[in-house]
């Protein structure tokens, strides 16, 4: 009798468990290509070396513009959609998904000196979400007030701002670099009144600045798209760490209040000007060894 009730009480469980591994094994039938992706989402960023202040030789603080409509800054700016495709965000996307889901701290526009915290609210705020209220009409004459609820735009993040530090480590012989910061620039028509939206000013805004160390382990675990070949998926970290990017100079570290290359060149001027700060630092690693 006794063994009658021990079977009996154990067969719920039993149900549940045989259930529940039906269940998974049917799920695992199903599968978007022909091998489960393991490798990224357990991928850590390459740590860097350890530096100490005496050996830095020479340093110089630069800030660069990222121009994702250039071909080789794609993988960067799409996918563009409202949902990802096979888990590939955009560099935008992927940074409001850290906020929500990550907890990744961001900093605000015009702190590039990471010091005063942000909240998702004020990022997407910054990217066109919010509110409005317009009269729509559901009778002949009759108009009631609606909100409309608009979502962030990350398609029109069209450019980045990316801070560095150049710098020679007399330890290891080296001139390397390493990226401090990025800010998504959005670039968008500003809607004026008595003006169509799409011909309106064009206005650009800085929407936060993200402190790239903290966020490596989040780039590390997301692809980018590979033109080549679907089975070699980069990494964001990857396309930053081995400078698989196009840019141009925006600013350096000047007695000039760290003043902008656009505020005293133009045009030609100041693509010239940009390139003139590269060839500094290349001959400045250049001079440094006898040949």
């Amino acid at each position: 009798m006794r063994r009658l009730i021990f079977s009996l009480s154990i067969l719920p469980v039993f149900v549940i468990f045989f259930g529940n591994n039906e269940a998974k094994s049917q799920d695992s039938d199903v599968l978007d290509g022909i091998y489960a992706k393991e490798h990224v989402p357990a991928r850590k960023p390459v740590p860097y070396h350890h530096l100490r202040e005496a050996d830095m030789m020479w340093s110089k603080r630069i800030w660069r513009i990222l121009n994702l409509r250039e071909k080789i800054n794609h993988p960067l700016y799409y996918p563009t959609n409202e949902k990802p495709i096979e888990d590939r965000y955009s560099l935008t996307q992927l940074i409001i998904w850290a906020i929500e889901n990550s907890g990744m701290q961001v900093y605000g526009i015009d702190d590039d000196e990471f010091t005063t915290p942000i909240s998702l609210e004020e990022v997407t705020g910054y990217l066109g979400s919010g509110s409005d209220t317009t009269q729509v009409e559901t009778a002949p004459d009759v108009f009631i007030d609606t909100v409309i609820v608009n979502p962030p735009r990350p398609e029109e993040v069209t450019r980045y701002l990316m801070k560095e530090v150049w710098y020679f480590d007399k330890q290891r012989s080296k001139l390397e670099v390493r990226i401090v910061g990025l800010c998504p620039i959005r670039r968008y028509r500003k809607k004026l009144e008595g003006v169509d939206e799409e011909t309106g000013e064009l206005t650009s805004k800085l929407v936060c600045w993200v402190y790239y160390p903290a966020a490596r382990s989040v780039f590390a675990n997301h692809e980018v798209f590979n033109q080549k070949n679907d089975s070699e998926r980069r990494t964001f970290e990857d396309v930053f760490f081995k400078r698989h990017f196009a840019s141009f100079v925006y600013r350096e570290t000047n007695v000039f209040n760290d003043r902008r290359i656009d505020e005293y060149q133009f045009g030609l001027d100041a693509q010239l000007e940009a390139e003139k700060v590269k060839d500094f630092i290349f001959k400045l690693e250049h001079d440094l060894w006898e040949y």
